[in-house]
């Protein structure tokens, strides 16, 4: 049994930022996956999918990012998920826009929804997938420049990154941690 946790902030006005990026590649797994209906419960909108590895759940916290712990700590307890069979799709100023990075474990740099869990869980050996956002500009605060959307002559990149995004948790699922990683993390030039 494998879960996939998308970060973000719950409510359409977040919807299409920056720091919702982790949720995007949730739904656009769903529109591939077709799951079927969600089920809201432990504070997440969680959809089951049966794959050729077995069962697979996509989750969304329902809590804002900085309390992301307290919903993925319910559901990776509840399905009794391992840490190595939980990864997490959050957002990450210091790369990029466009590129992702897969790594098996290590610190949350900065990003307090990934922080916040792996403290709940009690370890830093939890997969994750981070979508490159961009820096902010100048000296724009970064929790303003995370909540605000894409611009218009961005968007197209971060559509591109949140589809290789979801191709690459499908390797993630189908072939492991060390697959995703051999295949999807480039450098931006590549």
């Amino acid at each position: 049994m494998k879960l996939v946790v998308g970060l973000g902030n719950p409510g359409l006005q977040y919807a299409g930022t920056r720091h919702n990026a982790g949720f995007d590649v949730i739904k656009e797994l769903v529109r591939r996956l077709q799951p079927g209906k969600s089920m809201a419960k432990f504070s997440s909108e969680i959809w089951e999918v049966f794959t050729e590895k077995g069962k697979v759940f996509l989750a969304t916290p329902t809590t804002f990012m900085n309390r992301s712990g307290e919903a993925v700590q319910q559901i990776a307890g509840f399905y009794q998920v391992l840490p190595e069979n939980l990864v997490i799709v959050c957002d990450d100023i210091n790369l990029p826009l466009g590129q992702i990075r897969w790594r098996a474990s290590g610190s949350a740099g900065g990003q307090k929804g990934l922080a916040d869990i792996t403290q709940r869980l009690g370890t830093d050996k939890i997969p994750r997938l981070r979508l490159g956002v961009g820096r902010p500009p100048g000296q724009m605060d970064a929790a303003d420049f995370v909540l605000a959307r894409f611009r218009a002559d961005e968007r197209e990149e971060a559509e591109m990154m949140t589809r290789i995004a979801a191709d690459s948790v499908e390797a993630w699922i189908a072939e492991g941690i060390v697959s995703a990683m051999n295949r999807f993390n480039r450098s931006s030039e590549e």
